[in-house]
């Protein structure tokens, strides 16, 4: 795959065109990449392809090797590995809070403190989320404004 990259001025708009044989699997992961940079992710759900705005995702789990997409009311599979969605996400108000869940802070109502050293976060849906030991630290730093 031959890749090209032009530089173009600030009065003309940013583009991404991707000219291609068929639609491959290689394909649709440089689409999804792209579209999960402009805020939007790529879902599957019983076969079908949507894209989910990542302001509706409310947490990303892994279970059993899949990824799956969290939104208020539907659940998605992403072909993304986890590590894949934590570095994209991380600038949009995602954090890893257990070695297979991302969570969007921006959906936390509030949190409270768990049981050996572990904390829950209460989301505005009502579920809860527990946050496991290793990843305490970072979320205090991540509620205090830190990066």
């Amino acid at each position: 795959m031959e890749i090209k990259i032009f530089k173009v001025g600030k009065e003309k708009p940013e583009k991404v065109e991707i000219h291609c044989h068929e639609m491959t699997d290689e394909v649709r992961e440089i689409v999804a990449f792209v579209k999960t940079r402009q805020g939007q992710l790529t879902g599957i759900q019983e076969g079908n392809q949507f894209e989910i705005a990542v302001t509706d995702v409310v947490y990303v789990e892994a279970v059993d090797n899949k990824v799956f997409l969290y939104t208020q009311k539907q659940v998605y599979e992403t072909r993304q590995k986890l590590y894949e969605l934590e570095e994209l996400l991380r600038e949009k108000h995602f954090l890893r809070v257990s070695k297979s869940l991302l969570l969007n802070l921006m959906k936390v109502q509030s949190i409270k403190p768990a049981m050996n050293g572990r904390m829950l976060a209460v989301l505005k849906s009502g579920d809860e989320i527990i946050i496991t030991r290793k990843y305490v630290a970072e979320l205090k730093k991540a509620l205090r404004g830190g990066s």
